[in-house]
């Protein structure tokens, strides 16, 4: 249902077009000011309003600052006072249309529904020019492995539902990536999707952030502000990291969840929200409810479908369709020209574990494409971290180890030399790994057994 707020001092006639509308299936509000207007407006999808409005700001002022801050929003303009000048000003600086009165309701029915056809068609093309322009920004999941289908398999299955999904995975793996995912194929797609990290934020301005305050509320809260909750409005709100929130704002969060409703901090009304709810955490959630650190109310709330992000070391199959995509979404933030990357540079990032995930991954990307000069990323353009271990995992002397108490693992150890001389003979021959397995002294059985037994592929 399609909400019309209506903006005129004459009351008789403000009631009749509240009226009309109502009657004619639309959400309808009146009020008579501007500046009661602009704290209203961005809950409508179209603004009717008198230019003639008492108080410090007409309506040509009121349609200047919706159109500063909302410029999707249509707005139509009526006045007993015409004039050229005035309808080529309104039409200019954004104006849906511009109409006389007296009018006919009937006819202004007929406006009112073309501007929100516009308004909806000008959605669209933008809504398709942001996924166009997403899938060249890293903006979409860009994988092939078995892992990440079947996640995807169960995207598509869910995202269409309102039913609220909890995405764990370590930090780097594309969570809020794919909580947008989940958004973009949703029928909520055409509102916004908001996020906040809810780790990052003080207990204090975080139930500011998600509630919002009334002006006076607090000591700087100077005017009224609208909380995450309403911003989100029919779209979909994501909380990151929500296992890092306090139990007292967990019992908020729980109660907006279960009555679907919200109080603005300072505020007595209660405000009706509809929101998809996306959360994500790097930790192990199961095991914080059971150290009582998490509501279990609020837990089984949360996690309806549960989705795990495999770290990158579990899906090496992504990594050489990642890079191709972070080297040609660099090559246009850099203006560079690289055409792909060498089979031993790409060698060297398939066997290097990346605990910083798919994060870590596009750092090292985006630096080799900025320093390589030719065609090709090198293996000299990456850095030393994806070749060499510390010291303590390989270089160990014996009188370091006679120094260590005990606390040393000799199967650890000889399982990780040999994984470095697996990976080396490797970039060494240019990922032909029967030539590594003959640089090595061992049949190509045998190294495609270690290989596999090191977790290298």
């Amino acid at each position: 249902m399609e909400k019309i707020l209506v903006v005129e001092d004459d009351e008789q006639l403000l009631e009749i077009l509240v009226l009309f509308f109502q009657g004619k299936g639309y959400s309808a509000r009146g009020v008579v000011t501007a500046e009661e207007a602009l704290s209203l407006y961005e809950d409508f999808d179209i603004v009717i309003s008198d230019i003639k409005l008492p108080g410090e700001l007409n309506g040509i002022d009121l349609l200047e600052r919706i159109k500063k801050i909302s410029p999707e929003i249509p707005v139509i303009l009526i006045t007993a006072y015409a004039s050229v000048q005035d309808a080529v000003k309104a039409l200019k600086m954004g104006a849906e249309d511009y109409i006389l009165k007296p009018f006919d309701l009937e006819t202004l029915e007929i406006v009112v529904r073309k501007a929100l056809e516009s308004s909806s068609l000008r959605k669209e093309v933008e809504e398709l020019r942001r996924e166009l322009r997403a899938v060249y920004q890293g903006k979409k999941l860009v994988a092939k492995s078995p892992a990440m289908e079947k996640i995807m398999d169960l995207v598509r299955r869910i995202a269409p539902s309102d039913v609220n999904v909890l995405i764990t995975g370590e930090s780097g793996t594309g969570k809020s990536l794919l909580a947008r995912v989940i958004h973009e194929l949703s029928p909520r797609r055409k509102r916004k999707f908001v996020s906040i990290n809810c780790a990052a934020i003080p207990e204090s301005l975080l139930e500011s952030e998600l509630f919002g305050y009334e002006k006076g509320a607090f000591t700087g809260a100077a005017s009224r502000k609208r909380g995450l909750f309403e911003v989100a409005r029919e779209g979909t709100l994501f909380l990151d990291e929500i296992s890092g929130m306090s139990l007292s704002m967990q019992a908020k969060l729980l109660t907006a969840i279960q009555d679907k409703r919200i109080r603005r901090i300072g505020g007595e009304e209660e405000i009706e929200v509809d929101v998809r709810i996306i959360t994500a955490t790097n930790q192990n959630i199961d095991e914080i409810v059971q150290r009582g650190e998490f509501r279990e109310d609020l837990f089984y709330r949360l996690d309806v479908v549960r989705i795990e992000l495999p770290p990158l070391r579990e899906r090496r199959q992504d990594i050489p369709l990642l890079v191709q995509h972070f080297i040609e979404q660099f090559n246009e933030k850099h203006n560079k020209r690289i055409l792909g990357i060498q089979k031993d540079a790409l060698v060297a990032l398939e066997t290097y574990n990346w605990p910083g995930n798919i994060r870590e991954l596009q750092n090292v990307v985006e630096r080799a494409v900025v320093m390589e000069t030719g065609p090709y990323i090198t293996v000299q353009d990456l850095p030393d971290k994806i070749f060499h271990r510390r010291k303590t995992d390989s270089g160990l002397n014996m009188e370091e180890f006679l120094e260590m108490d005990g606390r040393f693992n000799l199967e650890e150890y000889l399982d990780d030399e040999m994984r470095k001389f697996l990976k080396t003979a490797v970039v060494k021959t240019k990922g032909d790994k029967k030539k590594a397995a003959e640089l090595l002294g061992i049949s190509y059985r045998s190294f495609r057994y270690y290989w596999k037994k090191l977790g290298l592929g």
